[in-house]
C-alpha cells in the first residue's frame, strides 16, 4: 500500500472516530437537554398554577371552580404559534389535583377524578415536602409514549394542604429533537466530508512529493540525468541533501572510473612510443627513423587528442541540463562544420553533401555542443570512407522534432558492435593503416543527445556502409 494512502486512511481513521464520539455524545446530549428544559419550564408551570388554584381548594369548589373553568377553557384555545418552524395549535398540558391523601380533586382531561394517585412519585414526595416529578408511559410498550409530570404544592399557611401535577407527553418535544438530532448528523457527514477532502489533499500532496523523491532517486539508480525534485520544506531539503550525496558519490565514481579507464587507454600509446624510443636509440636506417618518429608522433597526437575529448566528455557528462536553452539554426550549425571539416575531407579525398528539409524545427539548446556532436559524427563518417566516396549529411523534421543523419559509403559496423559502439573507448579499426580512434566521439554525441532530451543511434545502411545520426525535440 502507497505511503499517501496509508496516511489518508490514518487520518480519515482518526477523524472519523473523533467524529464519531463526538456526534455520538452530541446525540446522547439532544433527548436530556431538551427534556431537562421542558422540566424547568413545567416546574414554573406547576408553581404558577398551584398559587392560581389555592383560593378554590381551600374553599372546597376545586372541581367547578373559577379555576377549573379557566383551565378546562384551555383546550378550546387555537394556540395558532410558529415555534422554529413547527406549528403548535392547542396546548398539550394536563392539570391535575390532589388533596393531602392524595385523592384527585381535578382532572382537566376528567378521567381520573377520585382516583388515588398517592403513590405516584410526584404527588407522594411533594405532600412529604420534597420536590415530586415523574415520566411514565401511557403504553408500556412504547418508549415514545411517555408523559413527563411535575408536581408542586398548595399550601394552607405552613401545612401542605394538596398538590398540583402539570404533565405534558414527551412526544410533543419529539419535533425538536429529531430536528436537533438531524442537524448534528448533517453536519457530522460535512465534517467527515470536510476531513476526506482534506486529507484527500494531504495525501496527493505527500503522494507528489514523495513520488518526485522516488522518480528522482529511480533516474539517478538508472544512470539518467535528472533534477531534484523542485519542493518547499522538509522535502524540498531532502532533496536538495540527496543531490548533494549523489553528486559526491558521483565525483568519487567518475574520478575512479576515468582513471582506472584512461590508465588502460594510455597502456598501448605509451608502450607504441616507448619502443620506438628505445629502437631509435640505436644505428637505424633513415627509412626506418623515419618510420619509428612518424609513429611517436602519430600516437603522441592519439593522446592529445584523447585527453582533450576527455575533457569534453567529462563536461559534458557533468552537467545535468542546459542552463539557458535557446533555438538552434541546424542548418547554420551543419554549415560551420561543413567548413570546420573540409581540410580533413580533402585530405581524405572524400565529398561531402548537405540536406535539409524546409521548415525544418529548430530544437532548444546550446549551439556550441550541437555543433561538436555533428562535427564528431562526420569526422566518424570521413575517416571510416573510402576514397572518392561522399559523407551524406540529412536534416529532416521528425514530428515534434529534428532527426539529424550523417551517412557514409565505407565498409559498415560489425554486427557485434552495434550495441557497443557509444560505450566509452570503444573503438573499431579504421580501413588502412588509419589505426584506431581514441573511443570517445561517439560517447560525447550520445551525452549531447541526451543532455538535450534527445538519443543518438547508429546502424549499417542496406546499401552498404553505416548511417549515424541525433534525434531532438523541437523547441
Amino acid at each position: 500500500m502507497r505511503i499517501g494512502l496509508r496516511i489518508l486512511l490514518g487520518y480519515f481513521l482518526i477523524v472519523a472516530l473523533a467524529a464519531l464520539l463526538l456526534g455520538q455524545v452530541f446525540l446522547r446530549e439532544v433527548k436530556p437537554g431538551v427534556r431537562q428544559a421542558m422540566e424547568d419550564t413545567l416546574v414554573d408551570t406547576a408553581n404558577v398554577l398551584a398559587e392560581l388554584a389555592t383560593d378554590d381548594f381551600l374553599a372546597g369548589r376545586m372541581d367547578d371552580g373559577a379555576f377549573a373553568t379557566r383551565v378546562r377553557a384551555l383546550a378550546g384555545r387555537d394556540i395558532g404559534a410558529g415555534i422554529w418552524g413547527f406549528e403548535k395549535r392547542e396546548a398539550s398540558y394536563r392539570v391535575t389535583v390532589t388533596d393531602d391523601r392524595g385523592i384527585v380533586v381535578f382532572d382537566s382531561a376528567g378521567r381520573d377524578l377520585g382516583a388515588d394517585y398517592s403513590r405516584w412519585n410526584d404527588v407522594h414526595l411533594t405532600l412529604r415536602g420534597r420536590y415530586g416529578a415523574r415520566s411514565t408511559r401511557t403504553d408500556p410498550d412504547d418508549d415514545t409514549s411517555s408523559v413527563m409530570h411535575v408536581a408542586a404544592p398548595i399550601h394552607d399557611g405552613a401545612r401542605i394542604a394538596g398538590v398540583l401535577t402539570v404533565s405534558k407527553p414527551n412526544r410533543a418535544m419529539a419535533p425538536f429533537i429529531a430536528r436537533s438530532e438531524g442537524v448534528i448528523l448533517r453536519w457530522g457527514l460535512v465534517l467527515l466530508g470536510a476531513a476526506l477532502l482534506v486529507g484527500l489533499v494531504a495525501a496527493w500532496w505527500l503522494s507528489r512529493e514523495l513520488g518526485g523523491l522516488r522518480r528522482y532517486a529511480d533516474a539517478v539508480t538508472a544512470g539518467e540525468r535528472a533534477l531534484p525534485p523542485d519542493a518547499a520544506g522538509e522535502f524540498g531539503d531532502l532533496g536538495r541533501a540527496l543531490e548533494t550525496m549523489r553528486e559526491r558519490l558521483e565525483d568519487r565514481r567518475y574520478v575512479e572510473r576515468y582513471v582506472h579507464t584512461l590508465t588502460h587507454e594510455l597502456k598501448s600509446p605509451l608502450a607504441a612510443i616507448r619502443g620506438s624510443a628505445e629502437l631509435l636509440e640505436s644505428p637505424l636506417p633513415d627509412a626506418d627513423h623515419r618510420r619509428f618518429a612518424a609513429n611517436i608522433g602519430a600516437q603522441s597526437e592519439r593522446m592529445a587528442a584523447m585527453i582533450d575529448k576527455l575533457l569534453a566528455l567529462a563536461a559534458v557528462e557533468h552537467r545535468q541540463r542546459i542552463e539557458s536553452p535557446a533555438p538552434v539554426d541546424l542548418t547554420a550549425v551543419a554549415r560551420d562544420v561543413a567548413e570546420a571539416v573540409a581540410p580533413r575531407l580533402r585530405a581524405a579525398g572524400v565529398a561531402l553533401s548537405l540536406e535539409a528539409d524546409e521548415p525544418l524545427p529548430a530544437p532548444a539548446g546550446d549551439a556550441f555542443l550541437l555543433r561538436q556532436a555533428l562535427e564528431n559524427l562526420v569526422d566518424n563518417a570521413i575517416a571510416f570512407s573510402p576514397r572518392g566516396g561522399t559523407v551524406s549529411v540529412a536534416m529532416r523534421a521528425r514530428g515534434d522534432g529534428v532527426g539529424i543523419e550523417v551517412a557514409d559509403e565505407g565498409p559498415g559496423v560489425p554486427g557485434y558492435a552495434l550495441d557497443q559502439v557509444f560505450e566509452r573507448f570503444y573503438s573499431l579499426p579504421r580501413p588502412g593503416d588509419a589505426g584506431r580512434s581514441s573511443g570517445i566521439g561517439l560517447t560525447f554525441v550520445a551525452e549531447v543527445a541526451q543532455l538535450h532530451g534527445g538519443r543518438a543511434w547508429l546502424r549499417n545502411r542496406d546499401g552498404g556502409g553505416a548511417l549515424a545520426g541525433i534525434e531532438l525535440p523541437a523547441a
